[in-house]
């Protein structure tokens, strides 16, 4: 399935295919404070309807993860990474696509803060 997503202002917009059957909702300090629910496809999935220009970027920790956001409203609407075996993936806030109910997509919780 193709979703179409975006930040609150429509300033980082993007399409992501696949089927979304869960996300997760992460207790690091930055995913907390966020407060997103991320579901994972490969990098390749992930279309960008804006340029990266209009993509701010931050990462911290051991950065490996850049977290993407909108430098005119704020929020958080995906972040990209690699996955232990090596391939590109993206992480997508479920909470900024399109005609999700949210209340139907299994969460699972993960603890960011043992790692």
């Amino acid at each position: 399935m193709n979703y179409k997503g975006s930040c609150h202002c429509g300033n980082v917009a993007f399409e992501a295919e696949g089927e979304l059957d869960g996300a997760m909702s992460c207790n690091c300090s930055i995913c907390q404070r966020k407060g997103s629910l991320m579901w994972f496809i490969p990098r390749d999935h992930l279309r960008l309807l804006t340029t990266e220009d209009d993509i701010a970027t931050y990462t911290f920790n051991q950065h490996v993860i850049q977290h993407h956001f909108c430098p005119k409203c704020g929020i958080h609407p995906y972040g990209e990474g690699v996955d232990p075996e090596g391939n590109r993936m993206a992480a997508i806030n479920i909470r900024c696509l399109e005609g999700v109910d949210l209340d139907s997509v299994p969460v699972q919780r993960f603890d960011g803060r043992a790692m």
